[in-house]
C-alpha cells in the first residue's frame, strides 16, 4: 500500500504550539534524568541486595526487599519518559503543567523499603 502524496504529513509533536524558552526544555531535560538517575539507583540497590545481603538474612525477606526495589525502579525509568514528554507538550501548549505520581510512587516504595530494612535491623539483634 503506497501512502497518497497529496494527503499532508501529521505535525510531529516537537513541531506543535511554539517553542518554549530553552532554559524550561533543559530544566525538564534535567528533571527527566534525576528520574532516570534515581530508577537506575534502586536498580543497583536491587541487585546489591540479592548479591550481598540475601546470605545473611531470611531469603524470602531479602527476595522481598530485592523486587520491591527492582519493581520500583523498573516504574519509576519506564513513567520518566511520558512525564518527560507531558511536560514538554503543556509547555508547548502554553498550559499548566500536568500532575504526576511519581512522587508518591517513589516514596511509598522508599517507605516500604525502609520498613523491610528497619526490621532486618531489628530481627538481625
Amino acid at each position: 500500500m503506497t501512502r497518497d502524496r497529496t494527503t499532508p504529513r501529521a505535525t510531529p509533536w516537537y513541531e506543535e504550539g511554539e517553542e518554549p524558552d530553552y532554559r524550561f526544555s533543559l530544566a525538564n531535560e534535567r528533571t527527566f534524568l534525576a528520574w532516570i538517575r534515581t530508577g537506575l539507583a534502586l536498580l543497583a540497590g536491587a541487585v546489591a541486595v540479592a548479591q550481598f545481603v540475601q546470605p545473611y538474612l531470611n531469603r524470602a525477606t531479602g527476595v522481598a526487599l530485592g523486587a520491591l526495589l527492582a519493581l520500583t525502579g523498573t516504574v519509576l525509568c519506564a513513567c520518566s519518559y511520558r512525564r518527560w514528554l507531558r511536560v514538554q507538550h503543556a509547555m508547548r501548549h502554553s498550559r499548566p503543567l500536568p500532575m504526576t505520581r511519581l512522587p508518591l510512587l517513589v516514596s511509598w516504595g522508599m517507605s516500604l523499603a525502609g520498613l523491610a530494612v528497619l526490621l532486618i535491623v531489628l530481627a538481625a539483634r
